[in-house]
């Protein structure tokens, strides 16, 4: 197959969903097929929607995958005349964010005429797909394919797990993501504010993305006074990222939304309890109390209660680390995955 990935920006952003492109191209590439980047300029929200006026898809390719973060570009484009089918890989709902209901209307109106025009979609959870069926309000066809989360492969077995989990040491905690609002560290200081037990904080998630609320971030951590326990990394990989997830005991993303949520699992792979909210496709693979916990968004009280309960409680931590191992055990290999994504692709293109 020929096939053309439309995203903004460079291929190798950090990001989960980024993450998900690039695992995508190459594991196509390894099975023999050919795969370009059609990368547009990353800009505004409002300057996205002129693209309409002059980009067009590109000839000769068997079928174009569109990263539906790019939806407000191609509002015009996926209208004019084409020969091959066109797919919309789809991380997240821009419309489910958390903004004012105005804008989300907004978005809701533009995204949905997106999604109208488009052949067939790969959704990254099923939260995802759900959403985008009740915005479309039609069947169209689709595949669910989990994002990569087995990139580490195993590190620790169940006995140094519990060994970690009954060390007592400072509860050890990681934050791993985009250090933008959505992802909720905000959330994570406050409940960290009054907290008696000891800990530490390992933040690791890019210091650039948006630097005014990092910056914000780092000076609510020193006015609460946790300078000494609170440490922000930026972003890392390779070594230095598997040394902070065998160093962790719990790991604490508290977003808003998640369309998915890769790091959750990652953590999970090194026993790691995840805590996440209740808002997004985290429940897919969290149980609450049993391999780690979902509370409301934007709520720090629970959030400092949950945490609490695992620092004094070990063996509850033992145990919870152990069921998160388990659970990262039985999620499909990217490989597995991506045997299905390639079926499905050959398929649009044969029924086109």
């Amino acid at each position: 197959m020929k096939i053309g990935l439309i995203i903004y920006g460079s291929l190798d952003t950090v990001s989960g969903g980024y993450l998900y492109d690039r695992n995508l191209v190459e594991s196509l590439r390894r099975r023999g097929d050919q795969v370009e980047v059609i990368s547009l300029p990353q800009r505004n929200y409002a300057a996205y929607l002129l693209d309409n006026f002059y980009f067009r898809l590109p000839r000769g390719f068997d079928l174009i995958i569109e990263d539906e973060l790019n939806h407000p570009s191609l509002l015009k484009t996926n209208r004019q005349k084409h020969s091959y089918p066109v797919v919309s890989l789809v991380h997240n709902l821009h419309s489910l964010e958390p903004r004012s209901a105005w804008q989300n209307d907004l978005y809701q109106i533009i995204e949905r005429r997106y999604l109208n025009s488009v052949d067939g979609f790969i959704f990254n959870s099923s939260t995802t797909c759900d959403a985008v069926q009740a915005l479309i309000g039609e069947q169209k066809r689709f595949i669910v394919a989990h994002p990569p989360t087995d990139r580490f492969g195993l590190h620790l077995n169940g006995n140094q797990i519990r060994s970690r989990a009954n060390e007592p040491n400072p509860l050890c905690l990681l934050f791993l993501g985009n250090i933008i609002p959505l992802k909720g560290l905000h959330v994570l200081l406050e409940a960290l504010r009054h907290q008696t037990f000891d800990f530490r904080l390992d933040v690791v998630g890019s210091l650039t993305v948006d630097q005014a609320y990092v910056h914000k971030m780092q000076e609510k951590a020193n006015a609460c006074g946790l300078s000494s326990k609170v440490f922000f990394h930026g972003v890392l990989d390779g070594e230095p990222l598997l040394e902070r997830l065998e160093y962790a005991r719990v790991m604490v993303v508290p977003s808003s939304y998640e369309g998915f949520g890769i790091a959750y699992l990652e953590g999970m792979g090194f026993g790691l309890p995840a805590i996440a909210t209740t808002s997004g496709a985290a429940s897919e693979f969290i149980t609450d109390g049993e391999n780690g916990y979902l509370i409301p968004p934007e709520n720090a009280s629970i959030l400092a209660e949950r945490l609490t309960r695992l620092a004094n409680d070990r063996e509850l931590l033992a145990r919870m680390s152990i069921n998160a191992l388990k659970r990262y055990q039985r999620q499909p290999t990217w490989e597995e995955t991506m045997d299905r994504i390639r079926d499905f692709l050959l398929q649009m293109i044969i029924t086109k």
